[in-house]
């Protein structure tokens, strides 16, 4: 670096490649340009993201879901990207998407599920099952602790189960790493799975031409309806965390959206300007909706960086065979409940993959399914997970074989430390 004779030094941006001097000015841009740079890199990513998927159209099923999500998994392994969505837009992204699934929970569409309580809550438990015997498996064949094991494989709340991962004496970063397996696996497999059952006509969105990109809400104030949306979003989210719901961000927002429908739909308010069948006036619509999407996508192709394959490089053939039969089971669990149950496979399909719920409930509403059977399903499970979690890892603790911790290798002692041992006589 070079050193003038005033003493300053020349420092270039890591952005423009520019050099500038080490003045006190010139130090604090020097700091601010890596910053810039990584706030600028989130919304070039979801433009780019949005941006791609209206260019494939419909070649491929549910664009603004899968085309996204190839785009984070190339931005996280070149190491462009190699953060996570931040958490703030991950909480706004479920907390909108929970308004939007919401609309869906009114008590019509309830009323005819309401008799296949015993059948989902059937299939249900054995998707949990299916995902215990996975982790016996694992938990003997690979060497994986029986505490990571079992939360890893079982499906259903993956925030809040690697979330309390480390509270129940597992490795969270592998916990982590197997469920957004999972989730990235069913998010790119079942769109695709829906669009070939359909004969390829479900999962294809709109034309551009046909959208409506200058609007945000399904109401004709957007003002008006936006304000609503962010009042909703924002008291859901307070409400979920008060009440301790499992992933209060999608689950609070979701179900005070389905209390005011339900309110507004037996009540008959508001029935004579509003159809009963009509989304609320807040309902997120064009050009959010299809940005929520996309950030959906984009934040799990982003989970799988090149540090985190690398870690889990030895056990990647076991965990994708693991999570491809637990997936079959589950779609043989599907084929049995829309048969018992007289409904398309695609919907019970959705209502019992072991992915995650936003991934499976954005293509609930991207392919036209059953929205308010598949998210009743799903959030039941979740909802399970949350309060079976702890009884799950005591279980595979005192049942499953395997060793009780990962095996972790310590670190070598630093020189300075070892010469200091060595000096006082300690072993």
């Amino acid at each position: 670096m070079p050193i003038r004779t005033d003493g300053s030094r020349d420092q270039a941006c890591p952005a423009t490649g520019a050099s500038s001097r080490s003045s006190p000015s010139a130090s604090r841009t020097v700091r601010t340009c890596p910053r810039l740079v990584r706030a600028l890199r989130w919304p070039a990513a979801l433009a780019a993201g949005g941006l791609a998927a209206e260019a494939m159209g419909q070649r491929i099923p549910a664009p603004h879901l899968l085309v996204p999500m190839a785009l984070g998994l190339c931005l996280a392994l070149t190491g462009v990207m190699p953060d996570k969505a931040p958490r703030w837009a991950n909480r706004v992204a479920q907390a909108l998407l929970g308004v939007l699934l919401g609309t869906h929970l009114n008590p019509h569409a309830l009323s005819d599920t309401a008799g296949a309580v015993v059948p989902l809550t059937t299939v249900t438990g054995a998707a949990v099952v299916m995902g215990v015997g996975a982790a016996a498996i694992l938990a003997r064949r690979a060497g994986v602790d029986r505490a990571s094991a079992t939360l890893g494989m079982v499906a259903g709340g993956s925030t809040a189960v690697v979330a309390s991962a480390e509270e129940l004496g597992a490795d969270t970063r592998l916990v982590a790493f197997m469920q957004y397996l999972r989730v990235g696996l069913v998010a790119a497999t079942a769109p695709v799975i829906i669009d070939w059952v359909a004969g390829g006509t479900s999962a294809r969105e709109a034309p551009v031409a046909t959208r409506e990109w200058g609007r945000f809400v399904a109401g004709d104030h957007q003002g008006v309806g936006l304000l609503l949306l962010a009042a909703v979003a924002a008291l859901g989210v307070f409400l979920g965390r008060k009440t301790r719901l499992p992933c209060p961000a999608l689950l609070g927002p979701m179900l005070l959206t389905a209390v005011g429908t339900a309110l507004v739909t037996l009540t008959g308010t508001l029935t004579e300007i509003v159809p009963m069948d009509a989304p609320p006036a807040y309902a997120p619509a064009g050009a959010l909706r299809t940005a929520l999407f996309t950030l959906v996508g984009l934040d799990v192709g982003l989970r799988f960086t090149r540090h985190t394959l690398r870690r889990v490089r030895s056990l990647l053939p076991v965990l994708l065979a693991l999570t491809a039969v637990v997936s079959g089971g589950c779609a043989v669990l599907a084929a049995g409940l829309a048969r018992i149950l007289d409904i398309p496979f695609s919907d019970a399909y959705l209502a019992t993959t072991p992915g995650g719920i936003n991934a499976v409930l954005t293509t609930a509403v991207v392919t036209d399914a059953d929205v308010s059977l598949i998210s009743g399903v799903q959030s039941f499970r979740l909802f399970l997970m949350a309060l079976l979690a702890p009884l799950l890892v005591r279980f595979a603790l005192s049942v499953l074989r395997g060793p009780a911790r990962t095996r972790r290798t310590p670190a070598p002692a630093p020189p300075r430390a070892r010469l200091t041992s060595a000096r006082s006589g300690s072993p």
